[in-house]
């Protein structure tokens, strides 16, 4: 299978272009810039993509490669920064721009150009960029322009080399992914090899021969990401496989039935089921700190899992369903800045007896562990459940968490999500879901006053959750939600939709 190398120098949209080039049926890894020439010949790269980043090529200490990259004899597509560079590492300058140019901006392109194939001569692209190309490198021309940047793209068509200034992957940039296309497809000559259905078979092939006839110990979180791990080493593995699910009692309305029902009934998986509610309970309380909260409960669900795992004894592998950007978004993958840390990365059971780590997942993003899932034969109504933050309900209850309060939020939860999935916009909406607020004020219900809690509806549009829009959603839909709240529902009064993007919210509450 023909793959790509992505090389992260720091930007921003970066996990974005690797997410582009997979959904273009292409195969692609990111790496840090700092990759040395031995590892790129290790990968084998059959096209290079060099991503944005926050440098500038002639500061002091810029980030840079080494120039034998444009001698491998693969195609090479620069984007932003990594246009730049190409074009200073090959003898062209570059310059602070006389016009910096940021956000939507028309550009006016050649339609000869292989990598404007099929592609209006003028149409809107996302910029982003201080500096310039002032004179392209030997060999090179200017295929695109804007009325601030002569150099908006350039290409060298007898190498394959390419360069934008602007971002193809965003979808402000009206024609981006016809542009990805036309480098993969008309320049690089891929076509459509990377597909869920090919995947698996190579996923349960690798997991074969690496586990063999050892044992393997995964934690059952109750999420997305976790199922499908397991889904898919069960049949790689059969009942070697031992899952621990630790209900810390924080999962949506009936969740954690349904994953054990799942798991157990149709895909015969060995599961110990921990029902640590009062444990978790007795921990968070008094606590209102959210960063306290989720301290409190992964310091404790490793201690449930541990003795749980004691009992069970040595295994040979302990499974996680770390996925591609917990991977990329611990500074482990890419050069771009640590956004968070992440529980499957790093910070280990210290008391597990394991010899190795195994994680089938690694390689995907989040929509294509859901197509895998699907794959593997699990309900659409596992894999298609709501992102659901690791602290569970725990960070969307603002203040102290009490049962009283899990219970309201779960039946409140659970209307909002069924009236989303009957009004058809469960999958249009990225993420929606109800907060229990920390606010009581005064009702009037059946003529008699009541001093009760307010919920708060949150729903997004995003591509990549690090910006986000709240949905405009259909005023009957919301009238209907808040009335089935305040009726069904005990102790809320008040149902309010948070209408905040991100920034300067944050999609969860806490």
């Amino acid at each position: 299978m023909k793959k790509v190398l992505i090389l992260d120098f720091g930007g921003q949209y970066n996990l974005l272009v690797a997410r582009r080039v997979r959904e273009c049926g292409v195969y692609c890894e990111l790496r840090s810039f700092r990759i040395s020439m031995e590892e790129v010949r290790a990968f084998d790269p059959d096209a290079l993509i060099f991503t944005g980043g926050p440098a500038t090529v002639f500061e002091v200490n810029a980030p840079t490669v080494d120039p034998a990259l444009f001698n491998m004899g693969i195609p090479v597509l620069g984007i932003c920064y990594g246009m730049q560079l190409m074009m200073h590492l090959l003898g062209g300058q570059c310059r602070k721009a006389i016009t910096r140019e940021y956000g939507k901006t028309e550009l006016t392109v050649c339609t000869d150009s292989p990598l404007f194939a099929d592609i209006p001569e003028k149409a809107v692209y996302w910029m982003s960029h201080g500096v310039e190309v002032e004179s392209a490198a030997p060999g090179f021309t200017a295929i695109a322009s804007s009325e601030g940047c002569r150099h908006a793209a350039v290409e060298c068509a007898g190498k394959k080399l390419y360069g934008v200034q602007f971002h193809p992957e965003v979808v402000h940039t009206e024609y981006g992914t016809k542009i990805l296309e036309n480098f993969l497809y008309g320049i690089c000559g891929f076509t459509k090899e990377w597909t869920m259905e090919s995947y698996v078979d190579t996923a349960l092939r690798e997991c074969r021969e690496k586990i063999g006839s050892k044992r393997v110990l995964l934690a059952l979180s109750g999420g997305v990401d976790s199922a499908v791990a397991a889904a898919l080493l069960q049949k790689a593995v059969g009942d070697r496989l031992t899952c621990i699910f630790v209900d810390h009692g924080l999962l949506r309305l009936n969740e954690g039935d349904q994953v054990e029902q799942v798991m157990k009934g149709e895909f015969h998986v060995d599961i110990r089921r921990v029902n640590a509610q009062k444990i978790f309970l007795d921990k968070l309380a008094g606590v209102t700190d959210p960063e306290r909260k989720r301290k409190i409960i992964g310091e404790e669900f490793i201690r449930v899992f541990e003795a749980e795992a004691r009992k069970i004894g040595k295994v040979d592998f302990l499974a996680q369903g770390t996925i591609y950007p917990d991977v990329v978004e611990s500074g482990l993958g890419g050069e771009s800045a640590v956004v968070k840390s992440h529980h499957n990365v790093g910070g280990l059971p210290d008391c597990v007896d394991f010899e190795e780590i195994i994680e089938p997942l690694r390689r995907l993003f989040k929509d294509e562990v859901r197509q895998l899932g699907l794959a593997l034969g699990l309900p659409e109504s596992l894999v298609w459940r709501q992102p659901f933050p690791g602290p569970g309900l725990a960070i969307r209850i603002i203040g102290e968490i009490t049962a009283e309060k899990l219970e309201i939020l779960r039946k409140a939860d659970a209307i909002f999500r069924e009236e989303m999935a009957k009004a058809g916009l469960d999958r249009t909406a990225n993420q929606y879901f109800a907060a229990l607020t920390n606010m009581r004020s005064v009702g009037i219900m059946g003529d008699e006053r009541t001093y009760d809690y307010a919920i708060a509806l949150r729903s997004v549009q995003t591509q990549d959750f690090m910006t986000a829009t709240w949905s405009r959603l259909p005023w009957d839909l919301l009238d209907k939600v808040s009335g089935r709240i305040v009726g069904e529902v005990p102790h809320i009064n008040r149902v309010l939709y948070d209408v905040t993007s991100k920034p300067p919210a944050t999609v969860e509450f806490e």
